[in-house]
């Protein structure tokens, strides 16, 4: 846990992790998609799993610093369960793994 703790996070590793989580909290600002599908976004809680996750991810490929591919491999369990989906987008079919390919692939990467 200490090695983990210890990795490096630059900060723009941090505002990406952050704007990930915003997606999902003003998703209005990431797209009309998001929009619809969004009801309820993640809490600040997500932003710290993610940053724990990515750490964990970095650690175990054998890196000292966490970069946005670890952050993009560990988003899908970090986020998943934590969206409320519209009334719309489980009428549609969207998955919550979609919605959160989507936020991927509008949060600019660092």
């Amino acid at each position: 846990r200490r090695e983990i703790a210890a990795l490096r996070v630059a900060p723009e590793m941090e505002r990406y992790i952050a704007d990930l989580v915003n997606a999902t909290r003003v998703p209005a600002e990431f797209g009309d998609d998001l929009k619809r599908w969004i009801e309820v976004g993640a809490s600040p809680r997500a932003s710290l799993a993610l940053d724990k996750c990515g750490r964990t991810h970095a650690w175990l490929a054998g890196r000292d610093y966490v970069d946005p591919e670890d952050i993009r491999a560990v988003v899908p369990d970090v986020l998943r369960h934590r969206l409320g989906l519209s009334y719309e987008a489980q009428g549609e079919g969207i998955s919550p793994d979609a919605v959160v390919a989507e936020i991927v692939r509008q949060v600019a990467l660092p």
